[in-house]
């Protein structure tokens, strides 16, 4: 399930798909469909992998009802539908950070600020929002003026980098970064320290999804610490065009053994 027709920001969806697909064909006989076309197209196949399908949101009727009948009938999805974060929202990110967990510190409502650090402005997001659709900068006075319903709250911290951990099941692949946080899809090859793939591990075990792709997404502050800004677990994009090619032929092993395993 692909969308080659959807405009992203910074990246091209389709032709990341393309590659990929061609790669998985030495292995797998492999069709592609649109969102809508995934719930009468999936009988006729052992796995439906759910790729760069944009957000949800663009089509909540199709994918509702694709969701629901391969939960039904038990049809292997890839990523499995048992994710506990993007997949259903952002929800989580409020969990974790009542729960003291390293994200970046998350409120879901303006009455709530005085437990966050105390910052000149403030990131406001839809809680199932996706791409950055519907986020905007606010003071604390215009929230306060106009509380927003159904959004997460986060002071605007001071980011040194951002950076991006790639798994496929629990195993991890490749890391990117960007140098420059204005720019965040200009991404170049990272190598974490131990401590940076601990960090990451741990948000890829209390998600516990034995089949799928993650992108655990992190800001690094200007004191080095690295913050959750988010995990993808539903279609993430891959920036497969910024790794190099050992790390490309790592991920396309690392995919096709994943596929075969639900397969089997």
């Amino acid at each position: 399930m692909t969308d080659p027709f959807y405009e992203a920001r910074g990246r091209e969806y389709g032709g990341e798909d393309k590659l990929l697909v061609e790669d998985l064909r030495a292995t797998f006989e492999v069709e592609t469909c649109l969102p809508a076309e995934a719930l009468a197209s999936m009988p006729a196949f052992d796995v439906v992998v759910v790729r760069n399908s944009g957000p949800v949101a663009s089509y909540p009727q199709a994918y509702a009802a694709f969701r629901a009948e391969a939960l039904r009938t038990g049809q292997p999805v890839y990523n499995e539908l048992t994710g506990k974060a993007d997949m259903v929202g952002k929800q989580y990110l409020l969990d974790l950070s009542a729960a003291g967990r390293p994200v970046i510190p998350t409120v879901g409502s303006a009455e709530q600020l005085a437990t966050l650090p105390v910052a000149d402005r403030y990131i406001v997001k839809p809680v199932l929002g996706a791409d950055s659709a519907g986020l905007y900068v606010a003071t604390a006075d215009e929230l306060a003026g106009d509380p927003p319903e159904g959004m997460l709250i986060q002071p605007l911290v001071e980011i040194a980098s951002e950076v991006s951990f790639y798994f496929v099941d629990d195993v991890f692949v490749y890391a990117l970064h960007t140098p420059d946080p204005r720019r965040r899809w200009d991404l170049e090859p990272y190598r974490p320290t131990a401590e940076d793939l601990a960090f990451a591990r741990g948000f890829v075990a209390w998600n516990d999804i034995e089949h799928g792709i993650q992108r655990v997404d992190a800001a690094r502050t200007a004191d080095g610490e690295l913050l959750l800004v988010e995990l993808e677990d539903l279609n993430p994009f891959l920036s497969l065009d910024r790794t190099d090619e050992e790390s490309r032929a790592r991920f396309v092993g690392e995919f096709t053994r994943a596929v075969n395993r639900l397969v089997r």
